[in-house]
């Protein structure tokens, strides 16, 4: 028996009910149902049922992921260092006891193991995400989570970020961010602040930003492309047809060219890159003619990657697209005049960013400046 009170003419009303027992007898036949349907239980079901990721007629096997009828099948060229190595977990441990938030674990990216655990070369590479791990924008594409509201801005990012850098022993530092529509100046000025912390504790460190787009402010964008960073990085993420289908209604094609050439014209030493995920139904003709207005907008670097799922929610691969096609698109790429252009099924934006060519590359840029 239950009780609802209701308001009327400023007089309390109570009305009883003996309803409550046949409605709980419903919901104990649905989760029965749904946990003989879905081989779950209890809170467990109704949790994932009430997050839409079980079909009604489709039995999910517990603790193990099912690929979807129309998701393709991986092929064997998609294969990951395992995410397990001393290195790895060093890292993680001293990212984690900072308070801080990396691309790599948030956006789960498919290289944390490699990039963590050193590689080949056993040189660990982490890239930092600053002003929290909240995005105001929702892409089709990533996994890294959303809200109208994300928390403050931390005030001590700046320092923290610096001397976690400088401990690593890097000599190049990849920072980027979630996208802050809900600060006045999109978190510009706290984007600013981390580099020049970063310069002031590691004078030769070099860095690189991969930043939002600032909703195309010149002011916004002027603030970080003047930090005193080396590599000015916005991605492109997909050709002009399916912008709007893979990334957010806010980010624009032509609107990430205008930050990409501003941002160029703003410090024409900067070193501009930009990346573009294959495998999203573009066409060759299409990715031709991003790559021309990348330089018509003075892009130096460009990076190819696979589009990988990083879950059921998300938009679906089209095509996976063969080593042999990346290593053509890196090749078309350099004879259009860019100056790199790493491009494989698992390179990502920062994906051995510090690698020899492009440090290399960017302390030349800075011999020139300074004659």
């Amino acid at each position: 028996m239950f009780a609802t009170v209701l308001a009327r003419g400023g007089v309390s009303l109570c009305r009883f009910s003996t309803q409550a027992k046949p409605q709980r007898t419903r919901l104990e036949a649905l989760r029965s149902k749904l946990d003989k349907e879905s081989g779950l239980e209890g809170v467990e079901v109704l949790q994932t049922f009430a997050a839409g990721e079980i079909p009604t007629t489709t039995p999910i096997v517990r603790k193990k992921a099912q690929r979807s009828k129309k998701d393709l099948p991986k092929p064997s060229w998609l294969k990951v260092q395992t995410a397990d190595s001393p290195n790895y977990h060093r890292l993680r441990d001293t990212v984690r006891s900072k308070g801080l938030a990396t691309v790599c674990e948030e956006a789960k990216c498919p290289n944390i193991g490699e990039c963590w655990g050193g590689g080949d070369d056993g040189t660990a590479t982490a890239t930092i995400m600053i002003m929290g791990d909240t995005c105001t924008r929702g892409c089709s594409f990533c996994a890294v989570k959303t809200s109208r509201k994300p928390p403050p801005l931390d005030l001590e990012e700046p320092e923290k970020v610096a001397q976690s850098v400088g401990g690593w022993g890097l000599d190049y530092v990849v920072l980027t961010s979630v996208d802050r529509d809900d600060l006045p100046d999109q978190g510009s000025g706290h984007f600013r602040a981390v580099v020049q912390a970063i310069k002031r504790e590691n004078p030769d460190m070099l860095v690189e930003a991969l930043t939002p787009d600032f909703q195309g402010n010149h002011d916004m964008i002027d603030a970080v492309a003047t930090s005193g960073l080396d590599v000015y990085a916005h991605n492109i993420e997909t050709v002009e047809r399916t912008t709007g289908r893979v990334r957010d209604r806010r980010a624009n094609y032509r609107q990430t060219l205008a930050v990409l050439a501003r941002a160029k014209e703003t410090k024409p030493s900067l070193i501009t890159k930009t990346s573009i995920m294959l495998g999203l139904g573009e066409e060759d003709d299409e990715i031709m003619q991003t790559l021309r207005d990348l330089r018509e907008n003075g892009v130096d670097v460009v990076t190819f990657g696979q589009y990988l799922k990083p879950s059921r929610r998300h938009l679906p691969v089209k095509k996976y697209v063969t080593p042999e096609k990346f290593d053509e698109w890196g090749e078309i790429a350099l004879g259009m005049g860019f100056l790199y252009a790493p491009s494989g099924p698992l390179v990502r934006s920062s994906y051995k960013a510090g690698e020899f060519f492009l440090s290399a590359l960017v302390k030349e840029r800075v011999k020139q400046e300074e004659a």
